[in-house]
């Protein structure tokens, strides 16, 4: 089953209108059927310092949301600070054609965000045109739990949106984990990053095998295209699991999966 993957490494400014453009000019070059991946906060903004969320229209930020997913023609993950009921959160929303959009909200925040953000408390793998996605977010990478259970679940590939920057990070070893996360789960990772000369997560695209299929230069904007073969997914190592002895607990939130809307 062939995928068309189109990774978007472009910077997230502190403003709706301008990530908004930058968006539009990414999905006017798509075709119908590709799956878009864009970087963490791309719509809203973000950065390690987020006191500026305090300057974002919660209503602009809706309209846009809407805006991109009216005549949308491709499958597009796209992060975003999102206004809740009681605050804001990290999100990763999943516009597909003819549906309204889908939202996963990241349920690990990183220390930075705490003091901002409320942190999801679901788990869900998503449908994209009949295959089956997981998605997660930065800091997320760090909690394979995570990522095994989504597979578990039936995803094929995996979304992952981040925006990573920071030059107290050692080299290489988020490079490391995004194949990690491939290999471990026989799935494909589709990774979206900002361009960053600090950059320590790359943009990239890694087999089941934990082959490095394509990569991006960190410091630079750039668009990758790719086509995978989702056949190539599988779970002959999931299956070996010895769950008698260590097995994972997920404790599911009361609405179904993938079904939490971004205007809640």
């Amino acid at each position: 089953m062939q995928l068309s993957v189109v990774i978007a490494q472009i910077p997230a400014v502190w403003d709706v209108d301008t990530n908004l453009a930058a968006v539009r000019e990414v999905l006017d070059s798509t075709h119908p059927g590709d799956v878009v991946i864009f970087p963490e906060g791309m719509l809203s903004g973000y950065a390690e310092d987020l006191t500026p969320l305090r300057t974002v229209d919660p209503d602009r930020l809706r309209a846009a949301v809407a805006a991109l997913s009216a005549g949308n023609r491709a499958q597009v993950f796209l992060g975003s600070l999102l206004p809740t009921a009681t605050g804001w959160c990290n999100a990763a929303v999943l516009l597909s054609p003819g549906r309204e959009p889908r939202i996963y909200r990241k349920i690990n925040l990183a220390v930075n965000e705490r003091a901002h953000l409320e942190p999801g408390d679901h788990l869900p793998t998503f449908d994209v045109d009949g295959r089956t996605a997981g998605v997660q977010l930065c800091r997320e990478i760090r909690f394979p739990e995570q990522w095994q259970h989504l597979a578990a679940e039936g995803a094929a590939f995996f979304a992952y949106l981040t925006n990573a920057a920071n030059p107290r990070e050692p080299a290489g070893v988020w490079r490391s984990h995004l194949i990690s996360r491939a290999a471990e789960n026989q799935r494909f990772v589709l990774a979206a990053n900002i361009p960053d000369p600090y950059q320590h997560c790359p943009s990239m695209i890694v087999s089941p095998r934990g082959e490095v299929l394509a990569e991006l230069p960190m410091d630079r904007p750039g668009i990758l295209r790719h086509t995978i073969d989702l056949t190539e997914s599988g779970s002959w190592y999931l299956d070996q699991r010895r769950q008698d002895v260590v097995g994972l607990a997920y404790h599911r939130a009361d609405y179904p999966a993938g079904m939490q809307h971004w205007h809640s």
